[in-house]
């Protein structure tokens, strides 16, 4: 395979930030995370047990409780994934000691024990400050057993489900607004069509009913990848349920799933081991979630012109090979600048699609495909990935009012990979802050950004960060936890009113500027 040359010159690349043009509101909601039982994830990752040597908060591991914290994660889905259409909620709850076994089919075919239960995972969302998104069984489950769960959590008189709550040890109900009706039922979860899923879901969901004040959203198992013929279908099947007559509204939201790497299922190719030319391919497949977004966006138009039924990208993120000498089941990999940069341009589709996208979720949060934790069996150091610091940089963007950027003159990438722009933007506008996200996907050249401000007055005081590294397929690990963090940030400057910054190779930076918008909507 051939090397691209990079096309960047040292002609400064334009950029024109429109702060007077009212863009969607970002919702937090859009930076959320996923926990399934897969692998290392919740069992050692997350739970520890409360008679661990390890430092835990009531079993949760409390290094991962508090790097979490700090992510201001929005909501937390569990507990698939695969692993959610086999899971009895029953089986989770009561006394650990007691719960029954069962065999996770999907994920290495180990036994389960049930120990992370129900009870353990909503108090893992109190402890880090998320709102809970459970996905219910839908593929060997039934209506029944569904209906209850969501009764058993968030119901407050003597109903059977909340008196069993009680006798579990949790007097007063939790908050649980987001609820998955099945997961991936076109294929780990029941292998359905789509009409046949859409009429299952139909029944379900109008099952999943209020109990007081608390109000499901419900979240349809929506496509994989460009399956526009699934989206069609279920959005022709649910129409006439999506209108303020109908209750309950069996549906609020579909889900889209969508993973980037760079071979195919079988071989979908190393974690670090990669050239320069699967460098570029990754990204190029990574902005694919661009266009699948506007196009499962056109067809939902189609029945939903007013955009009321939400899609949720519940599954998304890098997926390679798992490492070497790993459990094949675990879906172990390792973490590098790239994945960092992958999350990245995410970001920008999110917040580009905010009208219509209203919440995703990364897969997954520990240990698991491109985690933004990991925990070292040797050494039981808790590591903070590329990953991780990418969200942290893009915590200002959460609940922010989005606003359009032009690039204009920015450089594409030649042959295959030439609609793969290099240089990328997205900006938002929060208590009075403007933060402006710039990412060069160059291997190896800097590039000159002009920004053009407008629409508002701002201060010249620029304060910056930049997420960048040695080496393109950086990590970081137990002997080197810092070696990809964000550092300090100041080659960016105001000269004639417009802001000048020199962008470096491999990095995504952040720049916060105060300002008064003309149109403010924060």
């Amino acid at each position: 395979m051939t090397t691209n040359t990079d096309p960047l010159t040292e002609q400064p690349i334009r950029a024109i930030i429109n702060t007077d043009i009212p863009g969607p509101l970002a919702s937090r909601h859009l930076f959320g995370h996923f926990a399934e039982h897969l692998g290392r994830c919740i069992y050692d990752g997350i739970w520890v047990g409360p008679d661990s040597p390890v430092a835990n908060i009531d079993g949760l591991r409390a290094d991962v409780v508090e790097a979490l914290r700090q992510l201001h994660i929005p909501n937390l889905r569990w507990p698939g994934g695969c692993f959610a259409d086999e899971y009895h909620w029953r089986d989770g709850i009561g006394e650990r000691q007691q719960r029954p076994r069962m065999v996770n089919s999907h994920w290495g075919d180990v036994v389960e024990d049930n120990s992370f239960g129900t009870h353990e995972f909503l108090a893992l969302c109190e402890a880090i400050g998320a709102e809970p998104y459970i996905s219910g069984n839908l593929g060997s489950g039934t209506v029944r057993e569904m209906s209850e769960w969501y009764e058993y959590i968030t119901r407050e008189d003597d109903s059977p489900m909340s008196t069993l709550r009680r006798a579990n040890g949790r007097e007063q109900p939790w908050r649980l607004k987001f609820f998955g009706i099945g997961n991936e039922n076109w294929g780990c979860g029941g292998h359905m069509n789509a009409a046949h899923y859409a009429n299952q879901a139909r029944n379900y969901a109008t099952y999943v009913r209020a109990h007081g004040d608390n109000q499901p959203y419900r979240i349809a198992c929506g496509p994989s990848d460009a399956d526009y013929a699934w989206t069609e279908t279920l959005m022709k099947t649910f129409g006439d349920l999506t209108c303020p007559k109908c209750d309950p509204t069996p549906l609020h939201a579909l889900s889209l799933h969508y993973y980037t790497f760079t071979g195919d299922w079988e071989d979908k190719g190393d974690a670090t081991d990669f050239t320069v030319d699967q460098w570029y391919r990754a990204f190029d497949k990574a902005w694919q979630i661009d266009r699948l977004l506007t196009r499962h966006g056109h067809v939902m138009d189609v029945y939903d012109p007013d955009k009321k039924v939400g899609l949720v990208v519940d599954e998304w993120g890098a997926w390679w090979n798992p490492t070497p000498g790993s459990r094949p089941g675990f879906l172990v990999q390792q973490n590098s600048l790239r994945d960092a940069l992958i999350a990245v341009l995410h970001f920008e589709a999110f917040l580009a699609h905010a009208d219509r996208v209203v919440m995703a979720n990364i897969a997954q949060t520990v240990n698991v495909l491109q985690a933004v934790l990991e925990t070292d069996p040797a050494t039981g150091a808790l590591i903070k990935t590329p990953t991780y610091h990418a969200f942290s940089m893009n915590i200002p963007h959460m609940d922010a009012a989005v606003f359009p950027v032009q690039l204009l003159d920015a450089p594409v990438m030649p042959g295959e990979f030439r609609d793969l722009s290099l240089v990328h933007a997205y900006a938002s506008g929060r208590d009075g802050c403007l933060t402006i996200s710039l990412t060069n996907l160059s291997a190896d050249q800097d590039a000159e950004l002009t920004i053009d401000l407008r629409g508002g007055e701002f201060a010249e005081d620029v304060a910056g960060l930049i997420l960048t590294a040695p080496a393109i397929n950086s990590i970081n690990s137990a002997e080197a936890l810092e070696t990809v963090m964000p550092q300090p940030f100041d080659d960016a400057s105001f000269n004639g009113g417009l802001l000048g910054v020199r962008l470096p190779a491999h990095s995504h930076v952040q720049l916060q500027i105060a300002g008064v918008f003309d149109r403010w909507r924060g």
